[in-house]
């Protein structure tokens, strides 16, 4: 599996070479500033891309920028992001196209390798990693009383944070300790209640969940 890696701290992005390879990953490119993220992007046609959001020269969202041009020109491109702090813009620009791929993790997080490779190998096949923060802030945000949220059970809503971080019904009932039985039940209740059409595909059922929060009203 190819990736393409930005990261400007050389440590933390030597450390995550370092990491990925001893994990069977092939390292197409490692580089430090947008621009080069661009040119590695557009000419290796990576597996996946492992991006910080803040990336020279701008500091600002280059890398963020980088990526999304990236899916425009490739649609479905995995790119996983890494961000210090949970900054939700970053997350809906991210989601919006809906075409899966996608993860958004805090760079606290890299410090677990095996949740960390877990997420790269899992938006590498098409589907979705995202930071249990940033799914708590999409949930809150939408939690008003006159919004189809409003109409989960506690169960539920903690079902859905763990769908939309990517796990499958199994991982969520061993996550509960309930049956998967059970789970099969809350989630369709879940698709019920938000008007979404139940669908087999784990990752599409996550991300319809995470478009379905991230639109307004």
């Amino acid at each position: 599996m190819r990736v393409v890696l930005a990261e400007d701290l050389f440590l933390l992005r030597d450390g995550l070479v370092r990491l990925l390879q001893a994990h069977d990953f092939e390292i197409a490119a490692a580089v430090e500033t947008g621009p080069e993220l661009a040119a590695a992007l557009a000419e290796l046609d990576p597996d996946v891309a492992v991006v910080d959001v803040r990336l020279p020269p701008t500091h600002t969202d280059e890398g963020l920028q980088c990526a999304l041009d990236a899916r425009r020109k490739r649609p479905g491109l995995p790119v996983l992001v890494l961000s210090q702090h949970v900054e939700q813009l970053y997350a809906r620009e991210l989601l919006a196209d809906g075409t899966g791929g996608v993860g958004y993790l805090l760079k606290d997080r890299v410090f677990d390798a095996e949740q960390f490779v877990d997420a790269v190998r899992r938006v590498a096949a098409g589907g979705t990693a995202m930071d249990p923060q940033v799914i708590q802030q999409l949930l809150a945000r939408r939690s008003g009383d006159d919004r189809p949220l409003a109409r989960l059970t506690p169960r539920e809503r903690e079902v859905l944070e763990l769908m939309a971080q990517g796990r499958s019904n199994a991982a969520i009932a061993g996550k509960l300790v309930v049956t998967e039985r059970a789970i099969a039940k809350h989630t369709a209740n879940i698709f019920a209640k938000l008007g979404l059409e139940v669908s087999d595909d784990d990752n599409r059922r996550v991300l319809a969940v995470l478009t379905y929060l991230d639109q307004g009203r």
